[in-house]
């Protein structure tokens, strides 16, 4: 028997997916409620992106996109979800740096992430912030190279898990500079801050949503951002590459949809997220998130990806991390 998803991806696979017949199925869509899968819980910064651009495209497309949080297994859960879909355009799934990192980092997946989804379109590059505790002396990327060799063993670096671009981030830095750090990880962003805080942990590596009221007030000092670019929110903290030559970590978002989607459909959604992330209102809520929006076509989205899934994977095999 053919089920709807052999015959829809054989629709993608073959020729008649540029004849006016798959022309006229995209251009009803969506006819019913898009299911957009968000492998974190409600209420994160991932989940409000997804939630502001859903609720747009909801009242643009006239069908509501409906957030999903299948959180769990470090994203991986969400992301088999959408692989198993039938590949319609009604189950998308919002990409983020976990995606990148998961390639390499575990080693039993039932899928792969390059070849098993498809870029439908990004929204935006978010830095990380090198955020020290007060008590460390360094008030710069360099001082605080200086600061950790000069006291080895004793700087305690802080992440929101293993295997998270928080984690990663750090392990590049210690990578690229030769500094010793013990990474100690904690489940999730806020109990990480609330110990960097205290002084049990010195630096940390942490997604500018979670960390920047901190930074703000005085109670955390930001060293460095980690694009090559200094960011909008924090325009007097240099980039980290200013120091470590080479030297880049970033969060990158967007929409994914399972491989063998139309490409009339991947076309159309695209070009709807660009005009949102375009929009006054959207573009400065995006800033306010930590990052630039990012508008890009189906095709630079994948090339993104494959260099984020290439970069991660070196600073993987440095750090000698699996996960089962």
């Amino acid at each position: 028997m053919i089920t709807r998803r052999t015959a829809l991806g054989l629709l993608a696979a073959s020729p008649l997916a540029a004849t006016p017949l798959s022309k006229a199925f995209a251009a009803d869509y969506p006819a019913r409620p898009v299911k957009w899968v968000v492998g974190y819980p409600p209420g994160g910064a991932t989940d409000i992106l997804a939630r502001l651009i859903g609720q747009r495209l909801s009242e643009k497309l006239g069908q509501q996109f409906v957030i999903e949080n299948k959180p769990g297994a470090g994203n991986n859960i969400a992301t088999e979800s959408v692989v198993n879909a039938e590949p319609d355009g009604y189950t998308l799934q919002l990409v983020n740096p976990a995606n990148y990192i998961n390639a390499s980092l575990y080693t039993n997946l039932k899928f792969n992430f390059v070849r098993d989804i498809a870029p439908v379109a990004s929204f935006q590059r978010v830095p990380n912030v090198m955020t020290v505790n007060k008590d460390v002396p360094a008030k710069n990327v360099a001082e605080f190279i200086e600061y950790v060799k000069a006291n080895p063993g004793k700087v305690n670096m802080a992440s929101s898990g293993n295997g998270t671009s928080v984690h990663l981030s750090g392990e590049m830095f210690m990578a690229m500079t030769g500094c010793k750090m013990q990474h100690v990880p904690y489940r999730g962003a806020a109990p990480a801050i609330t110990d960097m805080l205290a002084g049990q942990v010195q630096v940390i590596f942490d997604n500018m949503p979670s960390i920047i009221q901190h930074i703000r007030s005085g109670s955390l000092r930001a060293i460095g951002v980690t694009t090559t670019e200094r960011s909008a929110q924090l325009p007097d903290v240099q980039p980290i590459a200013d120091t470590v030559k080479g030297y880049e970590a970033s969060a990158l978002f967007g929409m994914g949809a399972p491989k063998n989607t139309p490409k009339e459909i991947i076309a159309k959604l695209n070009a709807e997220v660009n005009a949102v992330i375009k929009e006054p209102d959207m573009a400065k809520r995006l800033v306010e998130l930590g990052g630039e929006p990012r508008a890009q076509t189906p095709e630079a989205f994948g090339e993104e990806i494959k260099a984020e899934t290439e970069k991660w994977k070196k600073v993987v095999e440095f750090a000698g991390l699996k996960v089962e």
